[in-house]
């Protein structure tokens, strides 16, 4: 998504009196939107982001939501440690993951060899 797409996007939603945060930083998300129900959060899309097509609508792919909540330790900070553990070997224990599309997601995030060392981690290699 470009950015003057996500800013329309987020105004939209504002205008129809959503509790809407757009790209917030580590201090409005623990100040603003930790303790809320119901935010939406706009965010810019990712070149290259693995998506997938659903009923002509195209939505994130599981490779891109695994990578997301790896590198997103602040919007999802209630899935790390742990947790974020259970969901990948849940995650790889039940769905066909294309570890190389995921890789090469992780890669335009930055933390491709962080994401390679914690699947060693998790699999006990």
């Amino acid at each position: 998504m470009e950015k003057e797409i996500t800013q329309s996007i987020f105004i939209h939603l504002k205008e129809q009196k959503k509790n809407v945060f757009l790209e917030p930083s580590k201090e409005v998300f623990e100040r603003y939107v930790t303790d809320n129900k119901n935010v939406i959060i706009v965010k810019v899309l990712i070149t290259e982001s693995p998506t997938i097509n659903i009923d002509n609508i195209q939505t994130s792919s599981l490779e891109k939501i695994l990578v997301d909540i790896f590198c997103g330790k602040i919007i999802f900070s209630a899935y790390q440690g742990n947790e974020m553990k259970t969901i990948y070997k849940n995650a790889f224990s039940k769905y066909a993951i294309n570890e190389s599309k995921l890789l090469r997601y992780a890669n335009r995030r930055g933390k491709k060899e962080e994401l390679k060392n914690y699947l060693k981690l998790i699999n006990g290699k």
